[in-house]
């Protein structure tokens, strides 16, 4: 639970530093049988759980017990601050981890310390319980509402110096949902050195991740790792990597072919989700889950490789931006070509007419990325320099900014974040920038107009990115 794909290019590098320490130690990967977890007697109970096809249950916890089984789970206290400058305290008391009603529940609890607002909260992880290598995560859960909350269920390896210090040694976030927006929730992966992140979120339409249970799930194999939230497939991870700096890589499929553990834990604050504020409701700061189910195929290929990198080609008049005249009236929830995206209460829409996207806005966010229309899947080479090119205006004077991103190599920048102001008349605007980085055939386009105190309605076309040298 370290990085958000929407963080600004200097949160994000803030974040970077703050992660779970996993030492240093050179290391190749195993190429072993899957290390399963040992049954523990709650696993061979009789317990309603259902079958999967292709997969035995290796362990599981419906929480139907009147105290955590630590036979399964470890509380793990930190002092505040511990990571990501997050503002709780994580305690081994049964106020902040106990079970109600067959489910367990950690609730951040606000409280007052030397005269200041002092936030205790709960972690539980298998570390060395219930660790295993490969198999299909099931995890029902009901996050809390509200501003600086912070949910997530994930998996970090058991031998954290195994392949070095974070993100060196892999993580792998099943579900992350901030407190002030529980419609959207996010499933990443965290890898590398320097770090690479693949993301994927889903969102929800007339209903929220706070409102009722859902089911989140990850598949873990030798050569790939998907993510679904209620059965929906919504994101999937097989180009990763592992290094020591200026060192070759690690063999494939390094970080994430040692064993990993299961955690849960509700933050308070912290650098992606920011602070509190006096709308938040600790009495109602619960974070509750169901049941957590690990299952395991008997038998997985281990002879894997890294896939080979796809580059998009350019169009014939040398534009990798497809439908860059905004002469098809695309899908923009999908995930081909334009995409339109709302977060961190964002309001608005976008439409193509006219040959250009129109951008209506009603509310502009907290956060630049809070109304964001983008085009990813674009071949950055090193070496290489690139020209954007595009016209825009606006209903009335405002700014927006532009970049090129980098989703798969920790959200760096290849173009800048870069301000720009809009006036009532069309303009033309060109930026030229050197791809400095590693080949990445997944840079991505952004045009940001949230937090920029405006909701004026924006008008883009004729966008090209291009090679010029």
């Amino acid at each position: 639970m370290k990085i958000n794909k929407y963080l600004s290019f200097a949160a994000a590098l803030a974040m970077l530093g703050c992660a779970v320490s996993c030492g240093d130690k050179n290391s190749s990967g195993s190429d072993t049988a899957p290390e399963t977890a040992k049954p523990t007697e709650a696993a061979t109970e009789a317990v309603d759980v259902p079958e999967i096809e292709g997969y035995n249950l290796l362990w599981n916890d419906e929480f139907s017990g009147s105290a955590l089984d630590e036979s399964k789970w470890n509380y793990e206290p930190h002092e505040p601050g511990w990571t990501n400058e997050e503002l709780q305290e994580y305690t081994t008391s049964t106020d902040n981890v106990f079970l109600r009603d067959g489910k367990l529940v950690i609730k951040a609890i606000k409280s007052e310390k030397n005269g200041k607002d002092y936030y205790t909260s709960g972690k539980v992880t298998g570390q060395n319980k219930t660790d295993f290598s490969y198999g299909k995560v099931v995890v029902s859960a009901k996050v809390p509402e509200g501003q600086g909350l912070w949910p997530a269920i994930w998996m970090m390896p058991k031998e954290e110096s195994y392949y070095g210090q974070w993100p060196k040694c892999g993580e792998i976030d099943i579900m992350e949902v901030l407190g002030n927006d529980v419609s959207t929730a996010y499933g990443t992966l965290h890898f590398g050195e320097p770090h690479g992140e693949i993301q994927g979120t889903w969102g929800l339409t007339g209903q929220t991740y706070a409102d009722s249970f859902h089911e989140y799930s990850v598949e873990w194999e030798p050569g790939e790792i998907r993510w679904y939230i209620d059965g929906n497939l919504y994101n999937t991870a097989n180009d990763w990597f592992t290094a020591v700096q200026g060192e070759d890589e690690k063999p494939y499929p390094a970080p994430f072919d040692q064993p990993f553990f299961v955690q849960m834990n509700l933050a308070v604050g912290g650098t992606w989700p920011g602070n509190p504020d006096a709308t938040t409701d600790f009495d109602k700061a619960e974070f509750e889950i169901d049941y957590v189910r690990v299952y395991q195929k008997p038998e997985y290929n281990m002879n894997v490789k890294k896939p080979e990198k796809k580059f998009r080609e350019a169009l014939e008049d040398g534009n990798f931006i497809f439908n860059g005249d905004f002469s098809e009236a695309e899908d923009l929830t999908d995930d081909v070509n334009w995409k339109f995206l709302l977060f961190n209460g964002g309001e608005g829409s976008a439409e193509i007419k006219d040959n250009m996207i129109v951008i209506t806005s009603q509310a502009e966010g907290t956060e630049e990325y809070s109304v964001q229309l983008v085009q990813p899947d674009l071949p950055m080479i090193k070496g290489k320099k690139y020209r954007v090119t595009f016209d825009a205006y606006a209903d009335e004077e405002r700014d927006i900014v532009v970049c090129v991103s980098a989703p798969s190599a920790g959200w760096i920048r290849y173009l800048q974040d870069t301000k720009l102001t809009l006036t009532t008349e069309k303009q033309s605007f060109t930026y030229d920038f050197e791809m400095k980085e590693k080949d990445d055939n997944n840079g991505r386009l952004e045009f940001n107009m949230g937090k920029r105190g405006s909701t004026a309605t924006v008008y883009i076309s004729n966008v090209r990115v291009e090679e010029i040298a």
